[in-house]
């Protein structure tokens, strides 16, 4: 299986691409800038010797190319980043871990945008392509320390059952992410608003809370 990270090398894309090259799939870190990628994925690799061979950095282009692709850029650049991909994307799992949010003054909020969310807007500009929502409430630094699990539950939500599942496979591979079968993407604007209400009572108690969900069991 090969994934592909767009945007990767920012905090959260980065800490994906160690833990599911720590899984032993093949991960392009993909970037505008290759040399960047070539060097993130490098000063990864000398941290954690385990991901050797299958984390590689590249450019967005080829990162496209995977055959699961996670859109790692915040909710504003989505468009941006896509567009010029799109013809690569088409009939690919494209997942988005973006939240709509912004912050006013000392709070974070959700955002109401075009179509309902990143991830609906996301499958609007890729129509062809089936987009999975997932990742929203995983804090980046819990994942990118592969010393220990992680210990979260992530939502899943997207309009293909089958491309749900699959990505919902994929990140079953992480240790200690919990993964949930959300629905279709009409889910993805409560999922994506939840992530504010989460940023403040982090700010407001210091603390680095995530989602687990209680009652639930999963085979």
């Amino acid at each position: 299986m090969q994934v592909g990270i767009l945007g990767g090398t920012g905090p959260l894309g980065s800490a994906l691409g160690a833990r599911l090259a720590a899984s032993r799939l093949s991960v392009g870190l993909g970037s505008r800038e290759v040399a960047k990628a070539k060097e993130i994925a490098r000063n990864l690799t000398q941290r954690w010797p385990e991901i050797d061979g299958f984390l590689t950095g590249v450019d967005n282009d080829q990162a496209a190319r995977a055959q699961i692709v996670f859109v790692a850029v915040p909710w504003d650049a989505i468009i941006r980043l896509v567009e010029p991909l799109e013809h690569i994307l088409q009939g690919k799992v494209v997942v988005s871990m973006a939240n709509a949010l912004v912050k006013i003054g000392s709070e974070f909020a959700a955002l109401t945008v075009p179509r309902g969310s990143a991830a609906q807007l996301l499958q609007a500009e890729l129509p062809s392509a089936m987009v999975v929502a997932a990742l929203h409430h995983v804090p980046a630094r819990a994942l990118a320390n592969l010393s220990r699990p992680v210990e979260v539950d992530t939502l899943v939500a997207a309009d293909s059952s089958g491309a749900r599942s699959q990505v919902a496979g994929i990140l079953s591979r992480i240790p200690g992410l919990r993964v949930l079968e959300a629905g279709s993407l009409a889910q993805a604007p409560a999922i994506e608003a939840m992530t504010a209400v989460l940023l403040n009572i982090n700010l407001r108690y210091r603390a680095t809370a995530s989602l687990r969900l209680t009652g639930v069991e999963v085979a």
